[in-house]
């Protein structure tokens, strides 16, 4: 538990401490949130607040994970580095996303094919190399079998299929946690506990482990330790960067962390067996998305089929329907945080009560 819990602490004094000297910096060069137009007035006064702010998240979270296994004399795992390749990779992407709307002075950055295709790249290297690297067991950091609480022996993908289903997941979360990035804290506090939720399923994956005791109910994810000091070293990111980021915002998070940090949290649920189980704790994220796709599905079929296009929101993703509401923009995100928690303890719930099941 040492270096879960330095690399957390780490993190948390990196991110708490860097955030306003990074929104100072981000200030003093205009680096600036451009904001659409049609977008309700409570949103018109985040114009110029900085953003990119994703890059303290993901600088602080990098450094506390790698410090802490330099404290602690052993080198980081495949399954570690294979997720981290992901936060970084997609914070790139999301980087050259914000750094674009910020020069062109719109809320306009990479096209949406040039965005797919620098997602698309960065989640296929992960799945490629994450089953070539068996260890000494022969365990790859991830399975080409679909998992739930753990794999499910007859759904296997093959390898061609497992890199479109990687690919899908990284893409359906990052893009989800991007959709929730639209108020003051609200992305950041669901990471807080989605991370928080990895950590204890990484930990409890650790202690019941297959290469301990092979007894009905261990677990054959392969590096399960190491994936829970990357994991509360990403809650603990979020939550110092949480501090700054709450309402009134004075820093944003910007695509930079939203794509890093979903990707993140994709690359946990596929390293850890858990990838189904990311619907519920995820659910907010799905929910994200859920709602761009029924609104834009049913705007468009309304439109053809009676010539008058409908919407079954006032706004999408569903937090913006219910800022025309009239909620006050705090009360919205807390509430979220509390939708947010509700689906993380349940699935760990559903997580342990499938081990009992094995006792």
């Amino acid at each position: 538990m040492k270096a879960i819990m330095f690399g957390g602490a780490l993190s948390l004094v990196l991110s708490l401490a860097s955030t306003p000297a990074v929104a100072r910096f981000f200030l003093r060069r205009r680096l600036g949130q451009p904001i659409h137009d049609e977008m309700p007035m409570e949103h018109q006064v985040k114009q110029g607040v900085p953003t990119m702010g994703g890059t303290v998240v993901i600088a602080a979270a990098t450094v506390g994970y790698l410090v802490a296994h330099l404290v602690g004399g052993v080198g980081p795992s495949a399954s570690g580095m294979l997720v981290l390749f992901l936060l970084v990779g997609l914070g790139v992407v999301g980087f050259l996303d914000d750094y674009l709307k910020i020069t062109r002075e719109r809320n306009l950055g990479l096209r949406g094919r040039t965005k797919l295709v620098g997602q698309t790249l960065v989640a296929v290297v992960f799945a490629v190399v994450a089953v070539r690297l068996p260890d000494a067991d022969g365990l790859t950091p991830a399975s080409t079998l679909v998992s739930f609480m753990r794999d499910l022996p007859g759904l296997r993908l093959g390898a061609v299929f497992f890199v479109l289903w990687a690919l899908f997941m990284v893409s359906a979360t990052s893009n989800g946690v991007n959709l929730v990035d639209g108020l003051d804290g609200l992305a950041a506090g669901t990471c807080v506990l989605v991370f928080a939720g990895y950590t204890i399923i990484c930990v409890w994956q650790f202690n019941q482990s297959c290469a301990a005791a092979d007894v009905p109910g261990c677990y054959q994810a392969r590096d399960p330790y190491d994936l829970a000091v990357l994991a509360f070293s990403l809650a603990a990111a979020c939550g110092g960067f949480l501090w700054w980021n709450a309402n009134p915002a004075r820093i944003i998070m910007g695509d930079t962390g939203a794509l890093g940090l979903g990707g993140a949290v994709a690359g946990l649920a596929i390293t850890t067996r858990t990838e189904l189980l990311l619907v519920v704790i995820g659910g907010l994220y799905v929910a994200a998305n859920g709602s761009v796709i029924l609104q834009r599905g049913y705007f468009k079929l309304t439109r053809r089929l009676t010539g008058t296009p409908r919407r079954i929101f006032l706004s999408s993703p569903i937090q913006h329907h219910f800022t025309l509401k009239g909620w006050p923009e705090i009360t919205i995100v807390i509430r979220f945080w509390i939708v947010c928690g509700i689906l993380v303890a349940s699935g760990l719930g559903m997580f342990y009560a499938e081990w009992l099941t094995y006792s």
